[in-house]
């Protein structure tokens, strides 16, 4: 297994030649690109980032959906020995603005107009003095360069110098750096490396069984883990074809499933629970799906049984994993049957170590309930540029501690039961209370604010916010809602708003969760 991505460009160039490594659609035409021309493209791409001046180490940001130049973009630059930043083409210019500050991207790969969005132009405002430079992979716009100009300008590297550059790399060095948050509600950067995300996305393929002329439809979004590392980065170990998706429409998924013989369809549950509803779904051939990996909420069994039974996959497989562990922690196998894939997370990934602990940081009793710690090769180098919470998630002896509480079985399968941090997810995406409530206060209309997240059937799960207006301040709840949508990403805009005196507390001051879930569910609200 190669150690590093820009080595494994290089190997797969050579091993699967000729064979399509992306299909997407440019203008609505299909484009083809082969092993050896990804390479090829690649190369010409990291070229372009040394001439602008970019040293192994630099940050190269990209905030951008699913198209092949994203994959250009980031193969171009991790060649060229930079970290590659990514960033969730959901966010406002405030939030991409923090993270492009906290990160200390050199360039921004971006997009020009995309459903009504110029991503450049939304941080034309925002305070960024080591932003050289912004770049417009598709698309036009009046704040960019495009990015065949860009590439333009490093014919002056060679070739040679290039490939140079990308042998410098070591396992060792940082590939990515993926934003998460946490309870302090600012966002994180995780630190993973080459080698350690190589070696678990060849665990996590030869798991699921990708194999080479697998045909791969990504709907995942390239800025996650789940579209980056186990999307296109797996096709490129594999031999698989990688199939972009602009955005998760199902009419056109069931279309490109059936018309470009789709055989990979991982997601969300909601993805399927999509599918599965849709009134046309019988009028295309579905025949050729062949493997789903799913996660990131709670599978009803009936779902399992579907997915093999109606939409025909061979392989369904969960798991459970967070970015600070590259994306992988546990994993079902091939062979277990559907109530174990639908109530469990799997088991660790070989070569890695979980275990649930209790408060005193003791292994607990199968079957009893615990914190997940893991320990491993893909536990990440730490938190960008904030060794505090570092130290705080990874404790001397190496155990990266989750926040996630579990019980574990006595096959070492994982059920994910609670989340200490107060996470919830909808339809795929992280939310965090602390990080949604801190950009409510912000507003100034409120003197307290407090998220949870509340049971969805479409979603999974999605939020609501408890809210006491601020003195001489009276918004509606629609209209709290409608200063959400207008000021953060739409998947932590809160779908349910309650206006409240006061919220319950204990005596030290701290919000009782637990009692607003409970008020939750026994009534209902705006």
């Amino acid at each position: 297994m190669e150690e590093t991505i820009p080595r494994l460009v290089q190997a797969a160039a050579k091993r699967f030649g000729d064979a399509t490594a992306i299909e997407d659609l440019v203008d609505g035409e299909p484009l083809r690109i082969s092993f050896t021309e990804l390479e090829a493209l690649s190369l010409r791409a990291a070229r372009a980032f040394i001439a602008r001046g970019i040293a192994p180490g630099d940050r190269i940001a990209i905030w951008a959906p699913n198209i092949h130049e994203w994959v250009v973009a980031a193969l171009g630059a991790q060649s060229a020995g930079a970290v590659v930043v990514t960033l969730n083409t959901r966010l406002k210019g405030a939030e991409a603005g923090y993270i492009l500050k906290k990160s200390g991207a050199r360039l921004l790969c971006t997009m020009g107009d995309f459903l009504g969005v110029d991503y450049s132009a939304l941080i034309t405002g925002e305070d960024l003095p080591q932003l050289e430079g912004t770049l417009v992979l598709r698309g036009t716009s009046e704040t960019g360069e495009s990015w065949k100009d860009f590439l333009e300008s490093g014919r002056g590297i060679t070739e040679d110098e290039a490939r140079k550059r990308a042998a410098q790399v070591a396992a060792s060095d940082l590939s990515d750096l993926l934003f998460t948050s946490g309870t302090t509600g600012q966002p994180k950067g995780v630190m993973t490396a080459h080698g350690q995300n190589l070696r678990a996305f060849d665990a996590w393929t030869e798991v699921v069984g990708l194999r080479e002329g697998d045909r791969y439809l990504i709907v995942n979004p390239f800025f996650h883990s789940f579209g980056y590392k186990a999307g296109w980065l797996s096709c490129l170990i594999r031999g698989a074809t990688a199939l972009p998706q602009l955005v998760f429409d199902v009419p056109e998924v069931l279309a490109r499933v059936a018309r470009d013989r789709i055989s990979v369809l991982p997601g969300p549950p909601t993805l399927y629970q999509s599918i599965l509803a849709h009134p046309q779904r019988g009028d295309h051939d579905l025949s050729c799906l062949r493997l789903a990996v799913t996660g990131a909420a709670a599978i009803p069994v009936e779902l399992i049984h579907r997915m093999r039974d109606e939409l025909g996959f061979e392989t369904v497989i969960t798991g459970y994993g967070l970015t600070e562990s590259c994306g992988v922690v546990s994993m079902c196998r091939y062979d277990d049957d559907p109530e174990t894939i639908a109530r469990t997370s799997g088991r660790a990934i070989p070569d890695t170590e979980v275990r649930c602990i209790d408060q005193a940081g003791l292994e607990v009793a199968r079957g009893e309930a615990g914190e997940v710690v893991v320990r491993g090769y893909h536990v990440m180098q730490g938190y960008f540029d904030d060794a505090q919470e570092t130290a705080a998630a990874i404790d001397p002896e190496g155990w990266l501690h989750t926040g996630d509480i579990a019980v574990m079985d006595e096959r070492g399968y994982l059920k994910i039961t609670d989340r200490i941090k107060d996470m919830f997810i909808m339809g795929g995406f992280n939310c965090y209370p602390a990080e949604i409530e801190n950009q409510l206060f912000a507003s100034g209309d409120f003197a307290q604010v407090a998220v949870i997240g509340i049971p969805d059937e479409r979603m999974g799960e999605v939020g609501m916010a408890f809210v006491v207006m601020a003195p001489g301040r009276e918004l509606s709840s629609q209209q709290i809602i409608d200063w959400c949508r207008e000021n953060m990403a739409n998947y932590k805009v809160p779908r349910r708003i309650e206006i409240v005196d006061t919220l319950p507390m204990n005596a030290s001051g701290k919000v009782l969760k637990y009692v607003l879930r409970q008020r939750a569910r026994e009534g209902p609200a705006a």
